[in-house]
């Protein structure tokens, strides 16, 4: 274990450096020695007591020296008390009085600012002394001192000092503890709490470990708020909680008793212990045998924080301290004090006095950093960037890349330089040259700026051309990923020129090549690449930079690269290059032609007409099965033309309709029979066409073929008298399934008599049911007032005398007329007879 020779120099250094390589997990706190005037003073002198204060520390020595300390251990006042050994200080809450006894029975408590105080000396050593917490500001100004009797001191009104016996009896009184109005103090029997304000004493708490000696394993009292008091001797652990008793307990007892909430016994022995929040920590005394002669021997002390429950604890973390002089110490040279406004514990020993504070987030970063836990020290700095004062997350960034490098992971290292870097350019060049050194800027590649903050070109084309000798395909990509603008384009343009005279037909370079072009708005170039190496982006490059103008004459060069995609490019974009200059292209591509022609006829059977004729030839050349179809929707085709062209490759189905929409329907259905022999195709012509010399013709065809009439026979009872067609058969003709055909006939002629009674039968039902509603209707009385007019003479109706009779007829047409107008009692409507509605016979009279 290394020592440390200088008071600040950092306590980690002293620990075994065996066990610090061993160990993963982080310590909780951090240690270091109190030196510059504490160095001087251990090296002539040896610590008996310590006090803190949050504003300074006031030391004891084994001389009788009392010194004033500044919290980095310069000595700022110096007191000499005694010739002999100071047993305790004591300081009030304001730190403006100390309490000092001695040795040799003295007892002083004064003012640090006014020297005056309490000055005594007793025939016996006085071992304890303890203020008041609010001393300076108390007109009592209680104190108590002890040594076989507990005495507590007080000012009375004539400003004399009075003096009460606490306790006596039982020993030595070895610790006390004064926190607010209870006084916690022990002896060589246990541990008793009194309270000032009632006078009374409200518990004893006895001695577990009664077989050793008390003045060898002292009592550690420490109040961790004023109801909690934390008691540990020798190996056991008391947390005492100091509870109000209920006020309807009649008996005659304390107004408080104490309640024992935690107990258990340590590993070692207890020489100091202090709270850390919800946690204790224990300064331990330990013992440990040696393996050659069985003897004890003192080992390093411990500093232990722990988690107390009822009747055990967890242990957090566990520290061997290395203090000097450490062999020789027994379990009462050593004490913990602490400060109440920091997480500071001071660990005292004779020769050595050592400060634990509880690890920041720069100390703890600093361990990741020891431990190459990088990725978490960079979390924890930018969690905490604002509190961190000896980090900062770009040096731990770079500390980070270095590991990396180092360790071989390039990769790594330069994808971590995106996120560490950031828009620092200086840096990322730096990075760039190194990577270059050591030949891994292929790493570094993927990772380069390239948004709105950029590097100079020079870095950009660095990279390129690295590539460019070694790796075509990663070239490429850093083209295709890069933006055209972050390098000089014409430069590495040169460049790829100058390997291609190497290379001329390597695909990469071209296709690398031709993007260039792109962002260096040379798009003919590029265009005359991307064909020539029939490339997929060629249609998206000419739709993107609209290059219509450049590939009017290179229309053939599209379509035989790719048909679907420069046909629908052509047609999408007519207004570009018009119809009538693609069908000039390709007039010496007689298929393409067809093929764009047939995609425009499908989009629009009207725009290309003029190009029909020839298409006929086209589709019988090369697209027969869409010859049909275009002929059936084709209004502008020449039909003889078309007919020509049909006889001539003898195409049966397109001859037999072009001559049956020229109207010679009697050679089409002659074709059919014929040439086609196809009789369910002629009897399906002849259903078509829907006349009655071809169904004749058909018979008189078939009436010699029992295969045809068979067919006559199954199709056409319900077009045509199948008596017609049977009474021309001829006598003794053997007609296949004969039987099948006349029992279908039947079940036709069946059919269609039930269905024709059906028919009449609904239409039965809805006469008779329109009759009634008409009948109803016109059942109905009809209003006849001053507005009505006769239909004939165009006078009212009604008289103007209401007294006059008058006679009129109203129609079931709702015309109104006076019965002296009409010509006859015929009784027909005028007006609708006029119209040619037939005669309104029906009629009322009014």
């Amino acid at each position: 274990m290394a020592e440390v020779e200088q008071g600040t120099q950092s306590y980690e250094e002293s620990t075994d450096e065996s066990e610090e390589e061993e160990s993963e997990e982080e310590p909780k706190l951090k240690y270091e020695r109190l030196g510059n005037g504490v160095t001087e003073i251990l090296q002539k002198d040896a610590a008996s007591c310590m006090i803190v204060h949050d504003k300074f520390l006031a030391l004891g020595t084994h001389h009788g020296e009392v010194y004033l300390l500044d919290i980095q251990g310069d000595v700022t006042q110096h007191f000499d008390i005694s010739s002999v050994k100071v047993n305790q200080i004591s300081l009030d809450e304001s730190g403006e009085y100390i309490g000092i006894c001695s040795e040799d029975g003295k007892v002083q408590v004064v003012g640090l600012y006014t020297r005056e105080g309490f000055h005594e000396s007793f025939d016996c050593p006085i071992k304890i002394v303890a203020l008041h917490p609010q001393f300076s500001r108390s007109s009592s100004k209680q104190f108590v001192t002890g040594a076989n009797k507990l005495l507590l001191y007080e000012r009375n009104w004539l400003n004399r000092w009075k003096m009460t016996v606490i306790h006596e009896g039982e020993g030595t009184v070895t610790n006390v503890k004064w926190r607010g109005s209870l006084i916690a103090w022990s002896n060589g029997v246990g541990v008793k709490i009194y309270d000032v304000n009632s006078k009374q004493r409200i518990t004893n708490i006895a001695r577990d470990n009664t077989d050793l000696r008390p003045d060898m394993y002292l009592c550690s009292l420490c109040w961790k708020d004023n109801i909690t008091l934390i008691i540990g001797w020798a190996t056991s652990v008391k947390v005492c909680m100091v509870k109000e008793r209920d006020p309807t307990d009649l008996r005659d007892l304390p107004s408080r008793y104490v309640e024992i909430v935690s107990a258990f016994e340590s590993e070692f022995y207890i020489s100091g212990l202090a709270p850390l929040g919800e946690r204790l920590v224990l300064l331990m005394y330990v013992k440990e045998t040696l393996e050659q002669t069985d003897n004890e021997q003192c080992a390093r002390p411990r500093l232990d924080i722990i988690h107390h429950l009822p009747d055990s604890y967890e242990e957090i973390s566990s520290d061997a301290l290395s203090v000097r002089g450490f062999q020789e110490n027994e379990c009462r040279d050593y004490s913990l004090e602490h400060s109440n406004g920091e997480s500071l514990f001071y660990i005292i020993s004779p020769r050595d006095i050592v400060v634990a504070k509880e690890r920041d987030q720069d100390d703890h970063i600093e361990w990741l950093l020891e431990k190459k836990k990088y990725e978490e020290a960079m979390m924890a700095a930018e969690i905490s960037q604002k509190n961190i004062k000896r980090h900062n997350i770009l040096d731990i960034g770079r500390a980070y890349i270095n590991y990396l490098v180092e360790k071989g992971d390039y990769h790594g290292a330069a994808r971590k330089c995106q996120k560490i870097l950031g828009k620092n350019m200086d840096l990322w060049e730096n990075e760039v040259y190194r990577f270059k050194k050591i030949g891994q800027l292929k790493a570094i590649s993927r990772y380069l700026p390239r948004g709105d903050l950029r590097l100079r070109p020079a870095i950009y084309e660095m990279i390129l051309y690295e590539f460019l000798e070694s790796d075509y395909e990663g070239f490429a990509s850093l083209i295709r990923e890069w933006p055209g603008d972050i390098y000089n384009n014409m430069a590495v343009v040169r460049s790829v020129l100058d390997h291609l005279d190497g290379a001329p037909n390597n695909r990469t370079l071209l296709t690398t090549l031709a993007e260039l072009y792109t962002y260096d708005q040379r798009y003919d170039k590029a265009l005359e690449i991307y064909l020539k190496l029939r490339h997929k982006d060629v249609f998206q490059l000419i739709h993107k930079h609209n290059l219509f103008s450049s590939i009017k004459d290179k229309i053939v060069l599209l379509m035989e690269f790719d048909r679907e995609q420069a046909v629908n490019m052509l047609l999408d974009n007519e207004d570009k290059i018009s119809i009538d200059k693609v069908v000039e292209e390709l007039k010496d591509q007689p298929e393409l032609q067809h093929v764009y022609l047939h995609n425009l006829f499908k989009r629009d059977h009207h725009k290309g007409q003029r190009f029909h004729e020839q298409q006929i030839s086209l589709y019988a050349e090369y697209d027969r099965p869409s010859l049909l179809p275009f002929l059936r929707d084709s209004t502008h085709c020449p039909l003889e033309k078309a007919l020509e062209i049909c006889q001539q490759r003898n195409f049966v189905e397109e001859t037999v309709f072009l001559l049956s929409r020229m109207g010679n329907c009697r050679r089409a259905l002659q074709m059919i029979t014929e040439e086609l022999q196809d009789v369910d195709k002629a009897i399906e012509f002849a259903k078509e066409q829907d006349d009655a010399e071809l169904w004749e013709d058909l018979i008189s065809y078939s009436i010699d073929k029992p295969p045809f009439i068979t067919g006559l026979l199954n199709n056409i009872g319900t077009h045509v008298d199948p008596i017609l067609l049977i009474h021309r058969i001829k006598e003794g003709m053997e007609i296949p399934n004969l039987r099948d055909s006349l029992v279908k006939i039947l079940q036709d002629y069946n059919l269609q008599i039930l269905l024709r009674e059906g028919c009449k039968k609904i239409i039965v039902t809805d006469c008779l049911a329109l009759l009634k509603k008409m009948h109803k209707t016109q059942m109905r009385g009809v209003c006849v007032d001053e507005e009505n007019i006769c239909g004939s003479c165009h006078s009212p109706i009604l008289p103007a005398d209401a007294a006059k009779t008058f006679s009129a007829v109203v129609f079931h047409c709702r015309h109104i007329f006076h019965k002296d107008c009409l010509p006859s009692p015929g009784m027909f409507c005028n007006i609708c007879s006029a119209k040619k509605r037939g005669p309104a016979s029906g009629m009322s009279e009014v």
